[in-house]
Formats: C-alpha cells, structure tokens, sequence
C-alpha cells in the first residue's frame, strides 16, 4: 500500500493521543476497533469517536459507513476525532472495568472543571477531594506538604470567584477532606467520585435547541433514563419527562422530529430543531440510549458475564494485593519504628557505656590508691605492733626496776608515755585508713556492678535487632510466595474464553443505528417494546449504603465550611436556580419523578402549550 493513498487520523482521549493510517475504504467501525483494541477498553457500546463535520456540527462517526465519506472531502491532515463516552450508565455502579471507569471519571471531572455540567460549591471541593484520593493515594503528610496541589486544576473557575478563599485556602479545605479518604485506593476513588457526579442535574445529558409547533425556544436533554423539556436557560429543572419505555416509534423528515408515544390516544411529540444534522444526531441518541435502556432489564449477554467474572476475579485479587501492601507497609513502619527505638537506646547506650566506663577508670584509679593505702596501712600496723612490743618492753622493764633511782625513773616514765602518745597517734592512722579503705571498697564494687549492666544491656539490644531483622525477612518471603501463588482454575478459563472472544459480537445497537444512509434527510426508527416488570422502569436513586452515607455528611460539612467565605453578589443564573429547586426540597430524582406524572396525552399536550 503506497503512502498516497492513506490519510493520518489523530484520535484524542481524555488522557492521550493516538494516530493511525487507514485506507480511503476504511470503516468507521474499523477504526473504532482499531482504536478500543489500542486502548484496551471492552465495554465499548457505551463510546464513540466525534468530529466536526464540514457543516460545523458535531458528529458521531456512524460504524457501518467509510471514514473519509463521513468527515467529507476537506478535512484536517491528520482527521481529528475525539474518543468519547456517547452513552452513559444510569447507575455508575454497573461499570465493569476499571478502564472504563476511567475513562467515564476523566470526561465527567472534564465537564464540571469547564463547568459544562453544573456543579454546587460544596460538591465540586468533594469532588476534588476525591480526584485528589485518585491521583495521589492515601494522605502522606512526609510527602504531601504545603503547596503539593498548586499546579493541579481542581475547582471549576466560578467556583473560585464565588468566594473569598486564596489557593493556599482552597488547598487546606480540600486536603482536610481529601485526609477523610484514607484506605480509598484509586479505583474507589473514581467510583466515589462518580456516585457523586451522577446525582448532579446535568450529568450524562445531550442538549440540543429546539421549538414546540407555537415556535417557543426550549431545550430537549437527551438521558440514559429518556427523554426532558426544559425551558431555555434552566438546564437544572425540566418541566415535562418521556421514558423511553413510553416511546413507539422516532421519525424526523429534514428539521421536524416526531416521536409516536405506545399509547395510542396520545398524539404524537412533535418538535423542530435547527438543521437536519441535529436531528441525525438525536434519533442515534435516541435509539442508542433507548437499546441500553432495554438491555439492563434483560439477562446479561455471555461476553458480559464473562467480563463480570473476570472483573471480580481482578478485584478480588487487587482487594488481595492492597491488603497484602497494607501489612507490609504496617509491618514496615513498626520495623523502623523499633529500629528507631533501638538506634535511640544504643546511642543512649553508649553515651551510658562511655560514662561507665569512665567511671570505670575511676574506680580502677580509686584501687590502685586502695591497694597503696593498704600497703601503707600494713605498714603502719606492723609499726604499731613494733611499738607495742617496745612500750611493752618498757613496761616491763619498769616493773623489773622498781628500785631504781628516781630520775632513771621518771625519764624512763616520761618515755613510755610518749610510746604510748605515739601508739595512740599511730592507733588513729590506722582507723582513717581502714574506714577509707572501707569507703573506696564499696566504690569499687558499685562501678564493678554499672559496667556488668551497661555490658548487659548493651548485648541485650544487639540479640533483639538481630530477631526483628529475621522476623521482617521471614514476613517479606511469605507475602513473596503468596504473590508468586498460581492462579485460580476460574481465572485462567475466564481469561482464555475472554482472548478468544475480545472484539466479536460487541456492537450492541450500531448495526440497527447505523443501516441507515446519513445523507437522507428523512429517518425512521420503530423501538422495541419494553417488556419488563412495572417496578424496573420506575425512577430509582442510587442505593444509599453506608458510602453514600458517609459522602452526604461530609457534603455537609464542606457546605458549614464555605457558608462565611461566600460571595452572593457573584451567584449565576444557575446557582440561583439550584438554590431555588433545593430550598423547595426539590432533587434531581424527586423531580424526574414528577414531571413523568399523568399520561402521556396529558404530557404532550403540556409540551404544546409551553
């Protein structure tokens, strides 16, 4: 194949750029597999690829016919296309893939960021709470310092004006929050970011400019739930509502768009919009929203359960995985906090030793005076008992010479009372020395005593550093085998039937959709019935489970907190209407409720007359 005869085609996700080569003979269903086969996405009835059409209008590229026939013969070099999310779950909850959750949670946080979809204050810092959760993981206060949000984009810009809070500020109140996520990993992050979303008035919904046969300008919003009238400039509150479960038959011929109700006293819901192309544009919403609408009340297809199977088996797996990182990073921080606490003992420890061991040099100092003091003590006794011997010899001497003369006598008297003063001298000496040599004994003994316990302990905090190294060791091979430990026989049979079946069989509603030539200005597309039980097309709120219990009073809280930074002076016409519908205990579901009321006569007429 020549290079002249391909055409550059550059697809935009909402996290990436894609190009591709293709054929002038090339599909818009070959290059939409092209595309979710490169992505990895198998939910793929919910997107399609959108482009400008040479009139200006957004379009969505039609499966079944060829690429360059559809984008015309001016075009872009590359072709751009956007992949888009074209239909939407009415519960986020029955996403399957956490691909595809991404792909709904990056296009939805998209929409209320430009402030495409309306978004109050108190739940777009929520919300960005929970995409901070999503992006950063649990709340590190070593990491995640002041100043670490400075260059994400986290708040629509109205929001921002609307009161009277620096960054700095919006980045406390939103990490104050984000901190309640703890123990969220990523993809619940997502998903709680989603259950959120979906509760807001203008999520999900295709508006298109329309007028009644009087020629009023309204609003239609197209949903996964079915079909709204609004008034132009309220996109918050529609005055009239048709399930698609009341819908026969959707028909348009150039500008006017006629939809025939199942009840046949009903006349038919007949509007005009602004050029031919809107209206190719709504009946393939129409009949897309309306197929998924028919396929959720049904039994799921094989490829779908097959995929259910395979996504629990992956989120049992990372529930396994997180668990398994959670242990490790607990048995982690208790390793290093007692290897603090060791490093802090053995310092302090050998600050002691060091002291020990000075007084050690001491005491062997003090001994080896002792040991001279005895020396000098034995000396002195043994001169004592010399003296001894001698005044005894004196004494006896004098008791041998009682007849002696006088002065003999007296001098020899006076002799002996001066051995004796000597003795007594000398007596005294002894007593010092023996008291201090008691003293300087029992010194010895007390630092003999220090240095065999900072000897002790010293050792002791040596064997305990050793055991805790062999039990985090031994901890780390265990969660090594249990991540190394084969998988299941469910697994591996779910993920062979998956390779085989990757991409047959996957376009639920195109091929009817897509039968049709684009270039005809008249269309007609007759709906299957619905027929499923009456309880399964009434209007439900997501299931409140201790999740959305927890977000409702957090949502709380956020609003407490922003109550005395508002500014009323900068309200728009939406929040003024929001305001109005919530002072009036008015919520998305309650009124969706309500305007489905009555007949479908009754309904229809009520369009009419607006």
């Amino acid at each position: 194949m020549s290079k002249s005869k391909t055409v550059s085609v550059r697809i935009t996700t909402m996290d990436a750029e894609l190009e591709f080569s293709i054929k002038p003979s090339t599909t818009g269903k070959q290059l939409f597999d092209q595309v979710v086969r490169t992505i990895g996405l198998r939910e793929i009835w919910y997107f399609g690829l959108q482009f400008i059409d040479s009139k200006g209008f957004t379009s969505w590229l039609v499966l079944t016919k060829k690429v360059l026939q559809q984008v015309g013969k001016k075009h872009d070099n590359p072709i751009q296309f956007k992949f888009r999310a074209k239909f939407y779950p009415e519960d986020v909850s029955e996403v399957i893939q956490e691909s595809t959750l991404r792909m709904f949670y990056l296009q939805v946080k998209n929409a209320i960021l430009s402030d495409e979809v309306y978004c109050p204050p108190d739940a777009s810092v929520l919300l960005a709470s929970y995409a901070v959760q999503a992006k950063y993981g649990d709340f590190n206060p070593d990491f995640h310092k002041p100043g670490f949000l400075a260059n994400d984009r986290l708040l629509p810009q109205r929001v921002l004006d609307q009161h009277n809070l620096t960054r700095d500020a919006w980045e406390e109140k939103i990490t104050t929050w984000y901190k309640e996520h703890r123990g969220r990993i990523r993809e619940e992050a997502m998903l709680d970011y989603l259950k959120m979303a979906q509760d807001l008035e203008m999520y999900g919904v295709n508006y298109f400019d329309i007028k009644n046969k009087k020629g009023t300008d309204l609003t239609l919003g197209i949903d996964a739930l079915g079909i709204n009238v609004f008034e132009r400039g309220d996109r918050l509150t529609p005055k009239i509502g048709f399930p698609w479960s009341e819908i026969r038959n959707i028909t348009f011929h150039n500008r006017k768009f006629l939809i025939k109700p199942i009840e046949k006293k009903s006349p038919d819901f007949v509007f005009i919009s602004s050029h031919v192309r809107i209206n190719k544009t709504i009946l393939a919403l129409c009949m897309g929203n309306h197929d998924l609408f028919i396929r959720r009340r049904k039994a799921d297809t094989i490829e779908v359960q097959q995929m259910k199977i395979q996504a629990r088996e992956e989120k049992m797996s990372k529930k396994m995985a997180v668990e398994r990182l959670a242990r490790e990073v607990a048995l982690r921080e208790e390793a290093e906090k007692k290897q603090k606490n060791f490093e802090e003992r053995l310092l302090s420890m050998n600050k002691e030793m060091e002291l020990r061991q000075k007084e050690l040099h001491d005491a062997q100092d003090t001994i080896r005076r002792l040991e001279k003091q005895l020396q000098e003590l034995q000396a002195a006794k043994d001169e004592l008992e010399a003296k001894q011997t001698e005044l005894q010899t004196m004494m006896t001497r004098l008791e041998e010479t009682k007849e002696m003369e006088a002065g003999e006598r007296v001098r020899l008297e006076e002799e002996i009372r001066y051995k004796q003063e000597e003795i007594s001298r000398i007596q005294d000496e002894v007593n010092v020395k023996d008291e201090e040599t008691r003293r300087l004994q029992s010194e010895v003994e007390e630092a003999r005593r220090k240095e065999e316990e900072a000897t002790l302990a010293l050792l002791t905090a040596s064997t305990v550093q050793k055991a805790s190294a062999i039990s985090s060791s031994s901890s780390s091979s265990e969660d090594e085998a249990e991540i190394l430990r084969p998988k299941t026989p469910v697994v591996e049979k779910v993920e062979a039937t998956l390779a085989q079946s990757a991409f047959n069989g996957h376009d639920f509603y195109e091929a009817e959709a897509e039968r049709r030539s684009s270039s005809s200005s008249e269309e007609s597309h007759t709906m299957e019935p619905v027929d499923v039980k009456p309880e399964l097309l009434e209007i439900q709120e997501p299931k409140q489970d201790s999740d959305a219990i927890k977000r409702m009073k957090l949502l709380e809280d956020v609003k407490q907190s922003l109550a005395a930074e508002r500014k009323p002076d900068q309200l728009t016409v939406l929040d003024k209407i929001y305001n109005a519908n919530i002072s009036k205990g008015n919520t998305k579901y309650k009124t969706l409720r309500q305007v489905r009321q009555g007949n479908t006569k009754r309904r229809v007429d009520q369009f009419e007359n607006l």
